[in-house]
């Protein structure tokens, strides 16, 4: 466990916090006045190894040597000029800190962190840290890397849980949810939607999918995960065969066979490692999901009709209302897809950077 003190004081100004890794969807900007809610689970921080905010420099100011040192292989609109290693936690596990009003940004629901640091040490002042609650934006509280120290506390630090562990505890993402917005003529509403850390999800796995399928069609197995990845695959590759055949794989599942290409493997959201599998199935390239998402697709939960007797009971699936689902198909995160893509060094192949090209101009806009 850790708490994070001010550099200027040492006044306390969080709570105390496991590590965890960083969420997929942190970057992410969903929809238009949605309200996202609290990025990361109370009593966790993660540490963003990159740049956040401004101050900013366009692509044609930017060395195509210094932006692959950052780890940067096409060309994006901007870079953060910023100081990496910000410590991102839930605004509720703040401590002794207070707002800058002038800070505000631009935002027109919240705090956007445009401004740069917003909240000070109630102490001395020093700004120390950047909260972000605006709508479309996940809420979470950035803490400067150059204004704060992390302080052990608690003793020895715990080991994170294993993979059967993890598994055990059966943690899933649901890939529908009620989405909530902000009060319009006739107040605060919401909809029923695919969930934002899956269209998340997928825009990382499938920038690693179109690498892995080395300009090949792909195949991913039927069900939810074709739902999710196969329109895109059929659309963006060319058509024909053969396929490159993609499985999922991971902790309590069959061993792949030789003749996989590509694994669909789970990230452990305390390490952040992706599980390594073993013997011929090492070779096939490795698909990141978080663990909720993978487990959701290994063991899906279809909510079928049960018997029952007297009054229903409420997780019991009724006929009248029909079951929500979403109004539309399946979305990757267009962000999320483009800020990966670039940082995998594949993406300086002409035709992946076709593909990213095209979704510079708008292409593709049914996929994303």
């Amino acid at each position: 466990m850790f708490v994070f003190v001010c550099a200027g004081c040492g006044t306390e100004l969080t709570a105390p916090l496991s590590q965890v890794a960083l969420p997929v969807h942190a970057r992410q900007k969903y929809g238009n006045g949605t309200q996202l809610p609290v990025l990361m689970e109370s009593g966790t921080f993660a540490v963003d190894p990159d740049p956040w905010g401004g101050p900013w420099r366009v692509w044609d100011e930017i060395d195509p040597g210094e932006a692959q040192t950052r780890g940067i292989y096409a060309p994006v609109p901007a870079l953060s000029d910023s100081k990496p290693g910000a410590s991102v936690v839930a605004p509720g596990d703040i401590r002794g800190t207070r707002l800058i009003p002038e800070k505000r940004g631009g935002a027109c629901c919240g705090l956007d962190g445009a401004d740069g640091p917003n909240m000070a040490c109630e102490a001395c002042d020093l700004p120390v840290a950047t909260r972000i609650d605006d709508c479309s934006l996940w809420q979470a509280v950035r803490l400067s890397p150059d204004a704060v120290r992390r302080v052990p506390v608690g003793g020895t630090r715990a080991a994170p849980l294993s993979w059967a562990e993890l598994t055990a505890k059966g943690e899933r993402t649901p890939p529908f949810e009620p989405i909530a917005t902000w009060g319009g003529r006739l107040g605060p509403g919401h909809y029923w939607s695919w969930s934002p850390r899956w269209e998340a999800a997928a825009g990382q796995a499938l920038a690693h999918l179109l690498v892995a399928s080395q300009g090949q069609p792909v195949q991913v197995p039927g069900g939810l995960a074709a739902d999710v990845f196969q329109r895109a695959l059929d659309t963006l590759l060319p058509p024909g065969l053969p396929k490159r055949r993609a499985v999922l794989a991971g902790p309590g599942r069959p061993c792949p066979d030789a003749g996989v290409d590509i694994l669909l493997l789970p990230v452990h959201p305390q390490t952040g490692q992706t599980w390594t599998p073993a013997g011929a199935a090492a070779s096939a390239y490795p698909v990141p999901l978080p663990l909720g998402v993978w487990l959701w697709l290994v063991s899906p939960r279809p909510y079928l009709p049960v018997p029952a007797s007297g009054r229903i009971p409420q997780d019991v699936l009724r006929d009248d209302p029909l079951p929500l689902l979403p109004h539309c198909l399946f979305r990757a995160d267009r962000e999320t897809f483009r800020d990966t893509l670039v940082r995998l060094p594949a993406v300086r192949s002409p035709w992946l950077r076709a593909i990213l090209e095209n979704l510079t101009r708008g292409a593709a806009a049914d996929l994303f």
